[in-house]
């Protein structure tokens, strides 16, 4: 029996809910361990190459994740077995040769996009690249893994499988941590730990892999074969799909390596980044997946003219349930910035410096967080009329404006001095995102508009803006509240107050919404409910 959007969403999200928990431990042992010094720092910059392919290849939610889903939705087990195996086949040896290429090339690559590193973080991040290279072959493995799993209707495995992953990673993190000899050199402790970490992020992106073979075999589309079978039709479509959306994304991943290279000149700017960056993506990731996984197949179904009305209609659900989750999300984490970084990492080698620089970086991220789910659903609905093409053009002007804005916000360094009257320091890089998102989000509604009939772009705009200004009153009353709760200082304390702030800033939204008119507000109560409430 075929599972219902309601099902489908309720596992994604506990799937997703359970290796969000695990990846917040994964971190909190990180963080305890490392704080920003330099193996952590090293890390981000290692791992920039590794984990643009697996996001871009490899990421649940990732364009070749949403091209299968979409390509395999109307093949049957021997056609859909064929179709992966060929597609297999041609993606790892493409893979294979770059992973080889960035094991040889490690200290160049290094260099080009941490050129101003101090000289030991480079070499420990050049050690860590070479442990992690096989991960770009891995990425393809796993991205068609998922996406095949998904398109045959099973979706907890995927869900869960960065679980695995943080599990491996903090058994070997936390075993350093506790055999940590505070007298060695800090160098020699520094590279001791990186390449600890480095191995474990391997092995976790192995095991991502191993864990999916079981289920495909038992879905019927797992073979190992080296030959191309599929028609060459097929093939011409399925890389029709799934090159502009690759990227397409991979635009938005080279904004992350475009930012990374200008932090460079910050010391443990990468790794505050990558802190800041965890706390948002953990819920961001659990709503992401639980809103744009079920709405891609439903976008694919009613593409048809017949269903152009209803398919309206998903979009502007979609778009309602993105941004007043995110506005929400995001004026929490600006109102409560301090006591959220002191409450998640305020421990261990992690010291007040530290707790400083990461809040306000989640400040800004929290500014950005609605633009970046509204374009990811946005680029979702454009997969799924198959139209890869538009997202891509979308991302190349994306990608030139990031480096831009990273340029003009961190002060616009030159041989000539700085060019810029605007130095934000480490968060301009996260405002250029913001921007850049944002504009994104404005090309795609526009484009999206002349390709949609009865889309009321306007309707669009208003509703998002009154949603914007309900977060800017919900948030500025959970700062309030969280000062007027007066308890001693303890952990248990500070979550209290963070919840009992974040609970009643809520309920203030919800009611602004049905003051202020917000379509399908009810509805957004009602979608929360049938998504988190067991079957």
């Amino acid at each position: 029996m075929p599972k219902s959007i309601k099902e489908i969403a309720f596992v994604v999200s506990l799937g997703t809910l359970l290796s969000k928990f695990v990846g917040m431990a994964r971190q909190l042992v990180i963080a305890g361990a490392f704080g920003i010094s330099a193996a952590y720092d090293a890390y981000n910059y290692a791992y920039i190459i590794p984990g643009f392919f697996l996001v871009l290849l490899g990421g649940i939610n990732g364009p070749l994740h949403n091209s299968l889903v979409t390509l395999l939705a109307d093949k049957n087990k021997v056609d859909s077995r064929l179709f992966i195996n060929s597609i297999n086949n041609i993606l790892s040896l493409i893979l294979l040769i770059i992973s080889i290429f960035i094991f040889f090339s490690s200290d160049l690559l290094i260099n080009l996009v941490g050129s101003s590193l101090l000289a030991e973080t480079k070499e420990i991040a050049s050690f860590q690249l070479k442990i992690m290279s096989p991960i770009i072959f891995l990425s393809g493995l796993i991205g068609i893994g998922f996406g095949s799993l998904n398109a045959k209707k099973e979706f907890f495995i995927p869900s869960i499988s960065p679980l695995i992953s943080s599990l491996i990673i903090i058994i070997s993190v936390s075993n350093f941590w506790i055999n940590k000899e505070t007298s060695v050199d800090i160098y020699e402790l520094n590279l001791r730990g990186g390449i600890i970490l480095a191995k474990a992020t391997f092995i976790g992106a192995l095991s991502q892999y191993l864990i999916q073979i079981p289920f495909l075999i038992k879905k019927g589309i797992f073979t190992i074969s080296f030959s191309i079978q599929t028609k060459y039709s097929e093939l011409k479509r399925a890389l029709r799909m799934i090159v502009p959306a690759s990227l397409s994304s991979g635009m938005m991943q080279i904004n992350v390596i475009t930012d990374l290279f200008f932090a460079s000149k910050i010391v443990g700017a990468a790794a505050a980044l990558s802190y800041a960056n965890f706390i948002v993506q953990a819920p961001l990731g659990i709503i992401s997946n639980s809103i744009l996984i079920p709405l891609l197949p439903v976008f694919v179904s009613l593409r048809a003219r017949e269903n152009h009305l209803k398919l309206i209609k998903k979009i502007h659900q979609g778009l309602i349930l993105t941004s007043s989750s995110m506005v929400f999300l995001g004026s929490i984490f600006i109102a409560l910035s301090v006591p959220i970084v002191i409450l998640i990492y305020g421990r261990g080698s992690f010291n007040q410096n530290a707790i400083d620089i990461v809040s306000q970086l989640l400040i800004a991220y929290g500014i950005g967080m609605p633009f970046y789910l509204l374009r990811d659903l946005l680029v979702r609905v454009f997969y799924g009329i198959e139209d890869s093409k538009t997202p891509f053009k979308i991302s190349i002007i994306a990608i030139l404006l990031n480096l831009f804005f990273d340029w003009f916000l961190i002060g616009g360094t030159s041989p000539w001095g700085e060019l810029s009257p605007i130095n934000l320091g480490v968060n301009g890089l996260v405002y250029s995102t913001t921007f850049v998102n944002l504009f994104a989000c404005i090309l795609l509604l526009l484009k999206l508009n002349k390709k949609l009939d009865h889309l009321k772009l306007f309707k669009i705009v208003s509703q998002t803006l009154r949603i914007i200004l309900i977060g800017l009153i919900s948030g500025i009353s959970s700062f309030f509240i969280f000062k007027i709760i007066y308890l001693p200082y303890t952990f248990f304390n500070l979550l209290f107050k963070i919840l009992i702030s974040s609970g009643i800033s809520l309920v203030i939204f919800y009611f602004l919404a049905i003051i202020l008119k917000i379509d399908d507000i009810d509805s957004l109560n009602k979608y929360f409910k049938e998504k988190f409430i067991p079957l």
